[in-house]
């Protein structure tokens, strides 16, 4: 059940997102800065995929925003974050190592609007590390001098947390595995590791719900969905922290009035139209909650711990 305070979120900004859009119709005036809406989607599946999952989202946005929303899905996550750093995007869903990276890059670029709440309440989601189900591998000590793939150098989940937790607990990838790489994105890593060109891999779940479908949300749950994994086919041998979920973001130069506009339609997409909102998500929800920049100040602590290790 969607939390209460979703609903009186959800009803707080339905009045605000009418009240705004009725005066920009009237005034027009952030549609003569913002003409058309461009919208990042970060790498990880194939991008048909991708652009099936967001045109609905493409589509209520130019119902509710009254201009052309464009979507460009980058073959990485980097592509996005510059794209927004760039200015050549408005919008985008990050991942919490995604936003850190901006944020310490160029302060000023973005700010978050939402983040995403699960079935349980929750505003986490886990990294785990899977192995093949088949394999002789039973836990993180079995993998000592064998290959790891990432995901992406700029996933939270795919990267960032489980590099540094395995560190902290006397794992150091450098050291513990005889290889590591990046997969490309996470449904690719998994892919790499279902052909053997891997021993393990990590990835994103909510790590709620039922483990034959995926679980509730994440990659694991996308690929259960459309056919491409069988939870049979995988083991689960290691799991991180709660990691905070990923922000939606819109570039700080945009207008308030559109600001405040996507906050709304963001709010309330989940109860206007949920399987779209479940779409772009990557699966079961309760809504989108707003948030703010403070929310993300551990995973950008951690990433500038990470960075300052590799300088060193």
């Amino acid at each position: 059940m969607i939390a209460r305070r979703i609903l009186l979120a959800a009803a707080g900004m339905a009045a605000l997102a009418t009240s705004v859009s009725t005066d920009v119709l009237a005034a027009d005036d952030w549609r003569e800065q913002v003409p058309v809406f461009r919208v990042g989607i970060l790498g990880g599946e194939n991008e048909a995929d991708r652009l099936k999952n967001y045109a609905c989202f493409k589509d209520h946005l130019e119902t509710r925003l009254g201009v052309p929303v464009e979507l460009y899905p980058a073959s990485d996550y980097a592509g996005v974050m510059q794209g927004l750093i760039s200015g050549n995007l408005e919008y985008a869903g990050l991942g919490s190592s995604g936003y850190a990276g901006i944020s310490i890059q160029e302060p000023d670029a973005v700010e978050p609007l939402v983040t995403t709440e699960q079935v349980d309440g929750s505003l986490g989601y886990y990294s785990v590390m899977y192995v093949r189900a088949d394999s002789p591998y039973k836990s993180l000590d079995d993998l000592k001098d064998k290959t790891l793939a990432f995901a992406d150098p700029n996933s939270t989940s795919g990267y960032l947390v489980p590099a540094y937790e395995l560190k902290s607990q006397g794992y150091d990838p450098k050291e513990f595995f005889s290889k590591t790489g990046f997969g490309g994105g996470h449904e690719q890593a998994v892919v790499a590791v279902l052909n053997d060109q891997y021993d393990a891999g990590v990835t994103w779940t909510s790590g709620v719900g039922e483990k034959s479908k995926g679980y509730s949300r994440g990659n694991l749950r996308k690929m259960v969905d459309k056919g491409a994994l069988n939870m049979d086919d995988i083991r689960i041998i290691w799991q991180s922290n709660l990691i905070t979920n990923g922000p939606r973001v819109i570039r700080k130069d945009v207008p308030q009035e559109l600001k405040d506009l996507m906050r709304g339609i963001l709010v309330n997409l989940p109860l206007e139209d949920r399987d779209c909102a479940e779409a772009v998500a990557g699966g079961k929800i309760n809504g989108f909650q707003p948030i703010g920049h403070d929310f993300y100040k551990p995973i950008i602590e951690m990433r500038r711990e990470l960075l300052a290790s590799r300088r060193g």
